[in-house]
């Protein structure tokens, strides 16, 4: 096999399939891991027959690391690993959420990065061949977002640990850094508005460039961080959203501020 081999956990709906889809057009194999077997199975035939397809859980240790394995056995290769599996959060005040509720999102999130990112580089920092990782982070680890307790910890604990993996394996040829996007046009934030939990108007008054991140925008920040292009770059923490954290004034984008 030729063509480089990326592995894209989440990779059924949104930044994931957008990513996959991508990164298929531009000449890579994708390797597709998700839990949902039946959109996994209509994924993959949509990208083509070359294009792989597992069913995972990023959380079952054993079963990543037999899943990778099976992929190199299969290819023989391992360029790059897009660490995209997550779930919703709660969003419900810090003082109702439960123990039980803190600890999932912290597994998917943050257990299942590391548990990803350690499998597949026990093979490239040995490979002599390097490899690209890219985890995908949040706003929400960068600054503080009411009722994200979880999610924020773990999207924090994300860009950390991209950091550390980045200086560890960078002696072995191996790249890590971490996409922090904004607020992404998925089915997931559209069922928390219809729910009344996001209102995305208020949030499109606050973003500077007035709206919400697109997937595939999200998807070109990964293309160019696995590139060639970015070979210089590792230990980063690239923010995709629209100028959402740079913004520091009161009330919405565009309204006067006071001194």
């Amino acid at each position: 096999m030729t063509r480089p081999l990326t592995l894209i956990t989440g990779a059924a709906d949104g930044i994931g399939w957008a990513t996959a889809k991508l990164f298929a057009s531009r000449g890579h194999t994708v390797a597709l891991l998700d839990r949902n077997a039946e959109r996994l199975a209509a994924r993959q035939a949509l990208l083509g027959s070359h294009h792989l397809a597992i069913e995972g859980d990023v959380t079952d240790e054993a079963g990543v690391a037999a899943a990778i394995d099976r992929l190199l056995d299969q290819t023989g290769r391992l360029d790059c690993v897009v660490n995209n599996a997550g779930i919703a959060d709660t969003l419900v005040p810090t003082l109702e959420q439960t123990l039980e509720q803190f600890r999932r999102v912290l597994a998917v999130h943050l257990e299942g990065t590391f548990i990803t990112s350690r499998a597949a580089a026990r093979w490239m920092t040995g490979s002599g061949r390097g490899g690209v990782i890219v985890n995908i982070s949040s706003i929400a680890g960068v600054g503080g977002l009411p009722r994200r307790n979880a999610y924020g910890a773990a999207k924090a604990g994300i860009i950390a640990m991209t950091r550390a993996q980045a200086c560890e394996w960078g002696p072995s040829g191996v790249r890590v850094n971490a996409v922090v996007p904004g607020y992404v046009e998925t089915d997931l934030l559209s069922e928390l508005a219809e729910a009344g939990k996001v209102d995305l108007d208020a949030i499109r008054r606050r973003i500077p460039l007035g709206r919400l991140i697109r997937p595939d925008d999200i998807a070109e920040a990964i293309w160019f961080l696995a590139s060639p292009a970015a070979r210089q770059i590792t230990g980063t923490a690239l923010t995709v959203d629209g100028g959402w954290t740079a913004f520091g004034g009161a009330g919405d984008v565009g309204q006067p501020q006071g001194e």
